[in-house]
């Protein structure tokens, strides 16, 4: 899952300079050498064939620490299979948002690279920037079965059911458990909170006072936008219109409604009440909190599990429960989040293209995606990888990495839990989390949410503006 650098949207690029790269249509047609069959036309297997030399591919991404030297291993070992045929160069490029700053400025430049990977909420812009070839026309092509992918994940990175990038770092949000607050605060560990009231009630027992001091805070999480929309996703409606923007562009966020409403004034309580710290918006904060043993219950993804369970070590337990819901009526399910592989077309030779498309298809398959999953964390796209023995054992040491087994194949695939498509979502999810701060200040929630609403609208008007001119 997202990493705590990685999730931040607060240093996403202006808006001026993403207008003006779809409104360019985006980039050079140029091509080095090697022949093109047209910027977003996937090649034929013949394409490497008749390549001179080595193939080069360059592959821009946003991994660092133990994801890094995964994301190193998985392009070692697809070097190592095409020897004298494909080389893969993999460049860090810094968290989420710097690489697509930086992605966005090749495009100017006319100089992208050849794969690229994409936070999850990039994913319209992707589309509209008309640089990429959908890994679609490449399956196509070839006749490649892209079925194994789990539905919920291909689901969020598909418009009419065409797959435009390839899945590869997939996280889910949890609920996160201390086992011994829970046994001491006499509630059963094994039957946790489903939905917000529940979560209330279960942290009027478990905070702890002493000396009028809290001790030992019943819930908290950080201030994040994105568990505004999982929340809202979990109540089964959607998080902007024209059915989160997969039917049409959307042109509105709904997180003023009923149920973004709800969630902030949620929020508002629990800290009111003291049950909840403040801890902003930065995630590391909130992730301390939990880290330390003083906060019963705690909202993250499954990217933190591993971090969670070291950290605890010797202190608490650490056990997982589903995200919650809305309410006891919800029906909805969560969002995956992470990132996906775009392959670049404009300005790229078919060899090149097509070697693209080889170390792409090569990442996701069952045997690399569990390596993969076994040494991050993150959610494996592929589900043959979970039949593995590599897999099963990492499994059975992590047991607490099953519940996000068990939500991922429990969500049914809709337009609500495949999450909002909108071209300036980073900005959007800056605007809910501004919104839910000033109802945690003490702004009454519809306000501060409609006010929150209301700011990202002209910038919605006018990215949809440019692109449909």
């Amino acid at each position: 899952m997202r990493s705590v650098g990685q999730r931040r949207t607060a240093a996403a690029v202006s808006l001026l300079a993403v207008l003006a790269l779809v409104a360019t249509g985006c980039g050079s047609s140029s091509d080095e050498g090697g022949g093109s069959s047209g910027g977003q036309d996937a090649p034929g297997a013949d394409a490497l064939d008749k390549a001179t030399g080595v193939t080069k591919v360059t592959f821009w991404h946003g991994m660092k620490g133990a994801n890094g030297e995964a994301v190193d291993k998985l392009v070692k070992a697809f070097n190592a299979k095409n020897t004298g045929k494909i080389e893969v160069t993999a460049v860090y490029q810094g968290d989420y948002d710097e690489t697509i700053t930086k992605y966005k400025t090749s495009v100017q430049q006319g100089n992208t690279p050849s794969v690229v990977q994409i936070y999850d909420i990039g994913s319209r812009f992707m589309i509209d920037s008309k640089q990429t070839v959908p890994v679609q026309k490449f399956a196509d092509k070839d006749g490649y079965a892209l079925d194994s992918i789990e539905p919920n994940i291909a689901n969020y990175y598909s418009i009419d059911e065409q797959l435009n990038s390839m899945p590869f770092n997939t996280s889910m949000p949890l609920l996160y458990i201390n086992k011994e607050a829970f046994v001491k605060a006499g509630l059963d560990p094994a039957k946790p909170p489903a939905n917000l009231d529940e979560i209330m009630t279960a942290a009027k027992k478990l905070t702890v006072k002493s000396g009028g001091k809290t001790t030992q805070y019943g819930f908290n999480a950080a201030i994040y936008g994105w568990f505004v929309e999982q929340l809202i996703a979990q109540s089964g409606t959607t998080y902007c219109d024209n059915e989160n923007g997969r039917k049409d562009l959307a042109t509105k966020v709904n997180f003023a409604d009923e149920q973004g409403v709800k969630v902030a004034t949620w929020y508002q309580q629990m800290v009111k009440q003291g049950l909840m710290p403040n801890t902003g918006k930065k995630t590391d904060d909130a992730q301390a909190v939990f880290k330390s043993g003083t906060s019963a219950m705690h909202l993250e993804s499954t990217g933190s599990l591993r971090g969670y369970l070291d950290a605890a070590k010797g202190k608490f337990t650490v056990l997982t429960a589903p995200f919650p819901k809305l309410s006891a009526d919800s029906t909805g399910g969560p969002i995956i989040g992470g990132a996906s592989l775009w392959v670049n077309g404009v300005g790229h030779s078919d060899a090149e293209k097509r070697a693209s498309w080889e170390f792409v298809k090569f990442a996701s398959t069952p045997e690399q995606q569990a390596s993969w999953h076994t040494g991050t964390g993150y959610f494996p796209i592929n589900s043959k990888a979970l039949d593995l023995p590599e897999d099963k054992a990492w499994v059975a040491q992590y047991p607490q990495f099953t519940t996000a087994i068990t939500q991922l194949h429990d969500t049914k695939p809709t337009n609500a839990s495949s999450g909002c498509i909108l071209g300036v979502m980073p900005q959007s999810r800056k605007a809910s989390e501004d919104g839910l701060e000033k109802a945690v200040l003490g702004t009454d929630p519809a306000e501060a949410m409609k006010a929150a609403a209301s700011s990202i609208q002209p910038q919605i008007d006018q990215y949809n503006k440019t692109v449909k001119k």
